[in-house]
């Protein structure tokens, strides 16, 4: 049985029986993909964050508390001072400069994530898992797959995959709007119909195998036939989505610019996505294609974060963060002028903006600059915690405290040693 495999990965997941010792077998294949939605006043969650990272010393004040003194790169969220906060001293413990951003929202290197129950998995995703197949997409992940160290790694599953990004507006909008044509319904419906034999037969073999293994190895089978039931859960959204309508677009199909010219757009229809309950969590990575160039600046973003303290370098960094935190700034602006049910969009969504990269120029991963905005939570502070020592706070404290914020009952995530109070 070792050689066996059950292969159901539209869905972005493979289904492969673990190696079982005390049986020998064949093996099959399949295919599979899913969603539903709803919901006024429903948690959401979106993350957002840069390659990169900022300059700490033009973001993070000194004075803790509400009194907080405005700095260099806080000045374009003023508006929203009172729907955010900011903090200092979190982060995962982790090393790896440029190849230890994607554990941003994981707080887990991928190259050790492999004894681990649940991999590197990123929030995102883990609360995609427990909610987010009350929506047509249970998460929309929107990066690039181009620049430095290759596409968007903000998001990972529980069986350690990068999640592949949505790339541009155009392609987001059609995911959102565009409703499949009647014949390509009629081929999913056909499409679901085989799949959910596929299942059943998974399921049956899998069962009356069962019977048949030792313990050791019926301890594995119990583990992949609840990875199974959850592709029949995931089958089983998908098939009441197949004849729905998406929602009607407000605008027509935007065109494709570059990664700085597009921003706004894609804040704009990751909203979109909010509102119409397409889905209930949303991550976007500012990735390595967003090119200075588009801002006025001569020199590429990576060449200019290794910047020496060279004034001109640091003055041009600013320009361009300025410009994502703006985009920020008005992406929260806006949905808290969204009206859901009696409270705001911004009310029901968590969001949280940051980075996986502390000092770009010194390729420390340590003191992340991170925001919280709406999601219930009380805001208008700047919060700083121990940054080392027994007291040490690590992000994924955070993580929890947002899940179960969320509903999501989680104890522990990532490298977590509580809940953040």
């Amino acid at each position: 049985m070792n050689r066996r495999h059950f292969l159901l990965s539209s869905l972005g997941t493979t289904l492969a029986l673990p190696g079982m010792s005390s049986l020998m077998a064949k093996s099959v294949g399949g295919s599979i993909q899913a969603s539903k939605g709803a919901g006024i006043g429903a948690k959401r969650f979106v993350a957002i964050g840069n390659l990169l990272g900022y300059q700490t010393k033009s973001l993070f004040p000194k004075t803790q508390g509400r009194s907080y003194e405005k700095t260099t790169l806080l000045e374009p969220l003023e508006a929203i001072r009172d729907k955010m906060t900011v903090y200092r001293g979190l982060d995962h413990g982790v090393r790896g400069g440029h190849f230890a951003v994607h554990s941003f929202l994981s707080g887990v290197l991928n190259s050790e994530a492999q004894n681990r129950p649940e991999g590197n998995v990123t929030i995102d995703q883990y609360l995609a898992d427990e909610i987010g197949f009350e929506t047509r997409f249970p998460s929309l992940t929107v990066g690039s797959e181009g620049g430095i160290h290759g596409g968007c790694q903000i998001a990972w599953t529980k069986s350690g995959v990068r999640v592949p990004p949505i790339t541009n507006p155009a392609e987001l909008f059609e995911k959102i709007f565009v409703s499949d044509s009647p014949e390509r319904r009629a081929r999913r419906v056909q499409e679901n119909q085989v799949q959910a034999s596929i299942l059943d037969s998974v399921l049956e073999e899998a069962n009356r195998l069962s019977k048949k293994v030792n313990k050791e190895d019926k301890d594995k089978l119990d583990e992949y036939l609840t990875s199974v039931r959850d592709v029949e859960k995931r089958l089983e959204l998908r098939q009441r989505w197949t004849s729905q309508p998406k929602p009607k677009a407000p605008f027509d199909k935007p065109a494709n610019h570059n990664a700085v010219e597009d921003l706004p757009m894609l804040y704009e229809l990751i909203a979109l996505a909010l509102q119409t309950d397409s889905t209930r969590i949303a991550t976007l990575e500012i990735g390595g294609d967003f090119m200075p160039q588009h801002l006025g600046i001569k020199k590429d973003w990576h060449g200019l974060s290794h910047h020496g303290n060279d004034p001109e370098a640091v003055a041009n960094l600013i320009t361009l963060e300025k410009y994502q935190i703006e985009h920020f700034g008005k992406f929260v602006a806006k949905l808290s002028k969204i009206n859901d049910g009696e409270r705001t969009l911004l009310d029901s969504t968590t969001v949280l903006f940051g980075s996986g990269m502390g000092d770009g120029n010194t390729h420390k991963n340590s003191d992340l600059p991170i925001l919280i905005a709406g999601g219930g939570y009380k805001h208008g502070e700047f919060r700083e915690v121990p940054r080392e020592g027994i007291n040490k706070v690590p992000l994924c404290n955070l993580f929890v405290d947002i899940a179960q914020k969320m509903g999501v009952e989680i104890d522990s995530f990532g490298n977590s040693t509580g809940r953040f109070a």
